[in-house]
Parts: structure tokens; sequence; C-alpha cells
């Protein structure tokens, strides 16, 4: 039985051109979650900050891996999977988990799009351009209505919006009404 409640979320953050890491995968410009789903090139730049010294970026929270590709396991809150990403977030996720964020890349988040399995987006803009990378979606084949429900802007110059996926998904009265939505340079609401 599905999870009314359960909200799956799109989560990335990108330059100002538009890039969610640079041609090799790096990140180093860069809420929390139930658990987490990404591709396999995500989990190997995750792997790569382990193997840096840094940690590993998804603390204790479930983590799944998209991927038909062998792996190496190094946490036990690591599963992998490879099949039906409808069938996977509906049947297995969705009710287990009240919030599921989708952290990469392009292809794993264009395809949740393609399917429809996206309730929202946070997205947040860097103030910096790289000039080349990875594109957050690849080719989505077709429009996707996105409804404005919240934008935050920081100090930092960072820009920060939430944004509803599809119909109405009952989105606050800001996304309906651009002058309602709260933000502010500090970030606070």
């Amino acid at each position: 039985m599905a999870n009314n409640d359960c909200r799956v979320t799109i989560h990335m953050a990108a330059s100002l051109d538009g890039f969610i890491a640079r041609k090799d995968g790096r990140v180093d410009w860069l809420e929390t979650s139930d658990c987490y789903v990404m591709g396999s090139r995500t989990y190997e730049t995750a792997l790569s900050f382990v193997a840096k010294g840094l940690g590993w970026p998804y603390g204790d929270k479930p983590t799944f891996v998209l991927s038909s590709r062998e792996l190496p396991r190094i946490r036990d809150t690591v599963q992998f999977y490879s099949g039906d990403l409808a069938q996977f977030v509906n049947g297995r996720l969705r009710p287990v988990f009240r919030t599921i964020w989708f952290v990469g890349g392009g292809p794993v988040s264009g395809e949740c799009l393609r399917l429809g399995l996206a309730d929202e987006i946070r997205y947040s803009i860097l103030p910096i351009l790289i000039g080349d990378g990875i594109p957050f979606f690849e080719k989505l084949g077709r429009d996707i209505a996105l409804h404005l429900a919240e934008v935050k802007a920081y100090k930092s110059g960072m820009v920060s919006f939430v944004t509803r996926c599809g119909g109405d998904r009952s989105v606050g009265e800001g996304a309906r009404n651009p002058d309602t939505v709260k933000h502010s340079p500090d970030g606070k609401r």
C-alpha cells in the first residue's frame, strides 16, 4: 500500500550556468531526508570523498544506488537496485519512507521526472560559473509543468527554490501568487 504522506524530492545544487558537477564528477563548489536515491556516478563521487578522508556525505540514512554495474558496498546502509524505477519507488520506497530524495545525477533525475515520480524539485543555484560539466537533467522528451512554492536567497549569493511537479499538488499560496513568496537576503522567512 502506498504511503500518501510520502514526498519524493529531486534535490540538486548547481552552478549559475546550470551544471551539477564538473566534467570529472567533482562537486567541490557545493535538509535531510529519510533515504537517498542516486545513480552510480554520484555514488562513485561519494566513494571518492570517503577515499580522500572527507567522510560519507549521506550519514546513516538508507542510500539506494541505481546501477546495473557491480560496485563496492562500503556501508551497511547502501543498497543497489537495477530494474523498473517506478516499481521501485512506488512499491518499495514510498510504503516505507516519508521523504525520499533523489540526489543525482542527471539521468536519474530526468527519469524520475519522465516517469512522474517527483512531487517536488529543490534546486539551489550557487553564484559560480564552471563553464562546462554535467547537466541537471538529461533530455526529458516533453514539457513538465512546475509550480513555484518557495524561494530563499542567502548572503553567500546562493538562491534556493522549491517547485511542485505536475498538476495541482496542494501548493502553497506563494506558488500561486509570486508576490507572497517569502524570501530575504539572509534566507530567513
